[in-house]
């Protein structure tokens, strides 16, 4: 537990690199767009201000630098820096790649191009409409749906498969090593440790602060709600910011996505920033200029920076946010397509391409699973991805028998009883948005929904499992729902269902006249604002407090999740401080101890283009462990198998006078190495 100073110190950290985030990504939003207002100015300046942590983390990481100290200064000075830079002047009405990003400012501070606002001189905001109240109260009944799922972590510690295979080892090792270059290897399975790794980055942020993971198990909340606020931002400029909100809480509310509470899990995070980006486009869109053709610089690199934060956080992002780019080069004048390229790809880029930098500097492949293009073989590790079987949900499109066995349960488990209606909006939502009467923002908007559907239906884990059983579908679900949440959110900006829902006796003249009215206006708006955020802040760290102390009391202090071996193993290593432990186990998070001081290696062995295999001898595996200078190994298998030795091979390799057992449970042996082991004494 975390006495007051210690968790105070924290709290300022995470104050500091928030606030300072926040501070110098407003300023370069007013400056690149300035046009956009209320909550969707909001949701372009915490993009922006995500990036900026991104990149300042990215950045030291590149040269082990990714400390406490070092990255809370490093991000006060980078936001404090463009905060009075773009304030100040330098970054005033700039040029870039031949489009300027914000026009000059006219008289009374407006710029030159910029519609005034619609509210009259002294008229007060018109307050919410009834439709407005019905869709907060469904969006406030999926946060607290969400925020139950989030409290049993609370007493347990992050359980699920992914969180402990992967995304929480990855943010430990960020925290421990500063180092966000090389390659984290972990249990030789699907090349994970080529993953991109944004959100484990934010994790590891959450590390740095406190020394403990407690900001882990509630982040995904945060998401969660700011893909409620980005569904808002959707249907704003058609007037269907209650509908697009509503139906946004209902889609985020589906089964499939409920192992994203209390965990590590990033799907969320990556359907925020595709969310935000949709939801920014529209609405830059909407705001242009009389007679102004396509986004101005400045909004193609806000899109791009969400695009590129998306696919920088989770593969199966890739290929919407690389057709959102391009569709947002489509839309432009011809003339301005390569400068529109340069600014919405070069952002992108920026924000999402570092991981795939990483793999091409590693391996020479920035997709290390892709080994041949066309007739041309690629580097790549020359091993198998382990894991389920590979099979995608489109190789089964004919087979009855994985329909009826297989699909439908697992729609009907992952979906609801209602999934056939569910599937019928999502698809509505975005083929109604390629019709004639959209503008083309709307229907670059729908195709991106139609290509996330697709890169589930041909991702090679949609559907993996054995041949005929595919065991993966209903978790794979989680790949078909930012397609299923942007269609639901798009659904009612359909030109003929928009106007429709405009009309409706539930909505009030803010929504009938306020497609670019100012949600809250002046300066008191903001203050109000700003005063409702630090209240909030001050109230969560008073709450924190008390609740750090019960999250680290009970955090894996009694697991029931895994083998009853493993269990026992989890348990044993929080009371286990600053140990070097090896472990054959593909879970592996709970190992790393309470304080998160254990460092914890999967025994393998490098091989060539960033390769990493598990040792198959007794030689292979003792001069592992001597070469690690572990304190500990923890040999296991990953579940309990009828007709296999209750042991694997790696706990006789492990026995010996230099190896004492203080945990024996099938599948499990831990063992207290007390020197090397010989491997000359392998039998």
């Amino acid at each position: 537990m975390l006495g007051p100073g210690r968790y105070l110190l924290g709290v300022a950290e995470i104050g500091l690199i928030a606030g300072f985030a926040w501070l110098g990504a407003s300023a370069v939003r007013r400056r690149l767009v300035p046009r956009l207002d209320g909550a969707v100015a909001h949701l372009a300046t915490a993009v922006l201000g995500i990036a900026l942590a991104l990149w300042v983390a990215e950045l030291l990481g590149s040269f082990g630098l990714f400390e406490p100290l070092l990255y809370v200064a490093a991000v006060v000075v980078a936001g404090a820096a463009l905060w009075m830079g773009v304030r100040g002047g330098w970054g005033r009405s700039p040029v870039l790649l031949g489009f300027s990003p914000g026009e000059p400012e006219a008289a009374g501070g407006r710029r030159l191009g910029e519609k005034e606002d619609t509210a009259a001189p002294g008229e007060r905001p018109h307050p919410p409409s009834l439709a407005a109240w019905i869709a907060l109260g469904l969006a406030a009944i999926a946060v607290v749906k969400f925020g139950l799922d989030v409290k049993p972590k609370l007493s347990t510690g992050m359980t699920g498969f992914d969180s402990t295979w992967y995304h929480g080892p990855f943010a430990a090792g960020f925290f421990q090593s500063g180092d966000t270059w090389r390659l984290h290897f972990i249990a030789p399975q699907f090349l994970a440790w080529f993953y991109p790794a944004n959100s484990e980055v934010l994790h590891g942020v959450g590390m740095l602060a406190f020394g403990r993971d407690l900001l882990s198990p509630v982040l995904n909340l945060g998401w969660f709600v700011g893909c409620l606020v980005a569904g808002w931002c959707i249907g704003r400029p058609y007037r269907a910011a209650p509908a697009s909100l509503a139906l946004t809480a209902v889609a985020l509310s589906a089964p499939a996505l409920s192992d994203q509470a209390g965990e590590a899990r990033n799907d969320i995070v990556g359907i925020f920033f595709l969310l935000a980006a949709v939801a920014v486009a529209l609405n830059a869109w909407s705001a242009r200029a009389d007679g102004e053709c396509g986004l101005g610089a400045g909004a193609l690199i806000v899109v791009g920076l969400a695009a590129g934060l998306a696919a920088g956080t989770k593969l199966n992002f890739l290929l919407p946010a690389g057709v959102l780019v391009a569709g947002l080069v489509v839309i432009v004048p011809r003339g301005t397509r390569w400068r529109a390229l340069a600014a919405a790809g070069l952002a992108a880029v920026a924000s999402g391409g570092y991981w795939y930098l990483r793999n091409l500097a590693h391996t020479g492949n920035p997709l290390p699973w892709v080994k041949h293009l066309g007739p041309i073989t690629l580097p790549a590790p020359e091993q198998a991805l382990g894991g389920r079987e590979d099979h995608s949900a489109f190789s089964y499109l004919t087979d009855g028998s994985v329909w009826s066995d297989w699909f439908l349960p697992g729609f009907h488990h992952g979906l609801t009883v209602l999934w056939p209606f569910a599937l019928l909006l999502a698809i509505g939502g975005l083929v109604l948005c390629l019709g004639r009467r959209a503008d083309p923002m709307r229907r670059v908007a729908g195709i991106v929904g139609l290509t996330a559907a697709l890169a589930w239906l041909i991702a090679p884990t949609s559907a993996s499992g054995p041949d005929g059983m595919p065991r993966g579908f209903e978790s794979g679900l989680r790949y078909l729902a930012p397609a299923l949440i942007l269609g639901f959110a798009l659904l009612p900006t359909a030109p003929w269902l928009s106007d429709r829902l405009a009309n409706l006796p539930l909505t009030s003249r803010f929504f009938a006249h306020g497609a670019k009215k100012r949600e809250v206006s002046g300066r008191f708006g903001r203050r109000m604002a700003l005063g409702v955020g630090l209240a909030l802040a001050a109230l969560a760290a008073l709450v924190g407090y008390p609740a750090q102390r019960h999250y680290l009391e009970h955090r894996y202090a009694d697991p029931s999740f895994t083998t009853p071996g493993l269990n026992a193993a989890f348990q044993w290593a929080q009371g286990v401080t600053g140990s070097r432990i090896a472990t054959t186990s593909t879970r592996q998070y709970p190992l790393y101890g309470r304080d998160l001081s254990n460092q914890v290696d999967f025994v393998g062995e490098e091989q060539p283009h960033g390769g990493f295999t598990a040792p198959t001898t007794c030689r292979a595996w003792r001069r592992l462990l001597n070469a690690g200078d572990y304190d500990y190994a923890v040999t296991t298998r990953d579940r309990v198998e009828p007709r296999r030795t209750p042991y694997p091979p790696s706990a006789a390799w492990t026995a010996g006078p230099w190896a004492t057992p203080i945990l024996r449970r099938p599948p499990t042996v831990i063992y207290k190495l007390n020197g090397p082991l010989p491997p000359s004494a392998c039998r």
